[in-house]
């Protein structure tokens, strides 16, 4: 493996935690946008959602393959791929004459985006020393959390003065400044190997986790019949357990796409398994407190974007002090009291009514947030450090692929207690909404126990991690 002089890791880490901030900032730019691009393409509210459900199939399907893309190809031309497929999907959505090249834009932005962040991850793995990974991890953490709570806000102010085409020419001289800083200044992080591409397990991965990711994300969608999301969850569940046998049986040969003995190391698996009921509870709150105070409580979409705001802001400003905590104290420390503070944030959104003020809502949200930062740095740091060095890629790529099927399952969760207990709750329709979220938040509650049993079962990886497992 090749060794990295501290020079070049400087020059190397910023670049990429600064083109990571561009493409997650991408990730939540048009949910405020929508409305507009509607009105202007003249598509439906249901036609319009494929703007975002195209996204997150293209990452979910994208992810699985970084781990042999990095092991592959070396790491400036990697980031060069993603930074120049990220500009031009950029570029096809600021001149995209209708809907449909739109939405491509879209979907080649979604395959520069989801190669970015394994590849930050794995290069971090590979140059920090294991005594530093806290305090850079943080840096990490914060462009995770900061970029997606900016992005409405952003796409906010811009639509004020221009309109949503200029969200992307805001963006495009960015990512292509990134791209060339980067071509022209990075270096080449250990060393890629010749490892083949199995071309069976490529249309596996569609089949696994494009389904999986769709069936979930709408569930309890009045988009589409009632028989879809199930039918698509068990198309790709069917699709998931193939992909899992076809790896299994490529690790004899050295060649799986995706190495699935990182689960071989138990800090990682619970590490994973915790940061999944993590991701869900976000991206579920995430959802479930714009809806009941834009419908239920009749906040205006800006007033919404403001109240959650200090929220991410808080998370991402914390972060850098958690990893270098982190350093110094180590996983246990962080995350058991902090799943702790998220349960009692659960346990009071369980009680919102109609009555709650804005202020507590928001106080709710901004503790639940702070809790959120002192959970992800530790949980990023300890799945990967616990990995011998020839399976960091892999388990960046297994850590996005959770963190996107996990969100989906969030999201689907939260809707659909929403929905259910909405419709059978009595009253008015305000009150109805306010009784469904509760009791989505009670379930929530009931889920994160699961973080809350496994938080004590995480450790900081001693030393270097343990030899690769044998292939069988």
């Amino acid at each position: 493996m090749t060794e990295t002089t501290p020079s070049a890791t400087r020059g190397v880490i910023p670049i990429l935690l600064v083109a990571a901030f561009v493409v997650i900032l991408n990730e939540t730019t048009m949910n405020v946008a929508l409305s507009s691009i509607m009105t202007d393409l003249g598509v439906t509210e249901r036609t319009a959602q494929w703007l975002t459900t195209a996204f997150m199939l293209t990452m979910a399907v994208v992810i699985p393959v970084t781990g042999w893309l990095l092991d592959r190809l070396p790491t400036r031309t990697v980031f060069t791929l993603a930074m120049a497929m990220f500009s031009t999907g950029t570029l096809a959505c600021a001149v995209a004459p209708d809907f449909t090249l739109l939405v491509a834009g879209r979907v080649i932005q979604a395959s520069g985006t989801a190669i970015m962040l394994p590849l930050l991850m794995t290069t971090i793995m590979r140059l920090v020393p294991g005594d530093h990974r806290g305090r850079v991890m943080g840096n990490v953490s914060m462009v995770i959390s900061v970029a997606p709570a900016v992005g409405p806000t952003m796409s906010g102010l811009i639509l004020q003065v221009a309109t949503w085409r200029m969200i992307f020419w805001v963006m495009l001289p960015i990512a292509l400044l990134m791209l060339v800083l980067g071509r022209s200044r990075l270096v080449n992080v250990g060393e890629a190997s010749r490892t083949p591409l199995d071309v069976m397990s490529v249309p596996l991965t569609v089949l696994a986790f494009g389904p999986l990711v769709y069936g979930l994300s709408t569930v309890g969608s009045d988009a589409v019949a009632a028989w879809v999301p199930a039918a698509a969850i068990a198309v790709g569940l069917a699709g998931l357990a193939a992909f899992v046998w076809r790896q299994h049986s490529l690790q004899g040969s050295g060649a799986p796409l995706l190495d699935l003995r990182t689960f071989t190391h138990r800090t990682f698996t619970v590490a994973v398994l915790i940061m999944a009921v993590a991701m869900m509870a976000l991206f579920g709150t995430v959802i479930m407190l714009p809806l009941i105070l834009q419908r239920a409580f009749g906040m205006a979409p800006l007033q919404v974007g403001l109240m959650l705001l200090p929220g991410g802001v808080a998370m991402g400003l914390l972060s850098p002090a958690i990893g270098r905590l982190y350093d110094r104290v180590g996983p246990r420390a962080l995350v058991v009291p902090a799943s702790l503070v998220v349960m009692g944030v659960f346990a009071f959104f369980a009680t919102i009514s109609l009555a709650t003020p804005w202020w507590a809502v928001t106080l709710g949200h901004v503790v639940m947030s702070m809790g959120f930062a002192a959970m992800f740095t530790p949980l990023f740091t300890v799945a990967l450090g616990s990995l011998p060095r020839p399976l960091y890629s892999h388990g960046s790529a297994v850590v996005g692929t959770v963190q996107q099927v996990a969100g989906a399952a969030g999201t689907a969760v939260f809707v659909t207690i929403f929905a259910v207990q909405s419709a059978a709750a009595p009253g008015g329709e305000a009150e109805a909404m306010v009784a469904g979220a509760r009791w989505a938040f009670l379930a929530a509650g009931a889920i994160w126990t699961v973080a809350v049993v496994a938080a004590p079962f995480l450790r900081r990886p001693d030393g270097d991690p343990a030899p690769l497992p044998a292939a069988h």
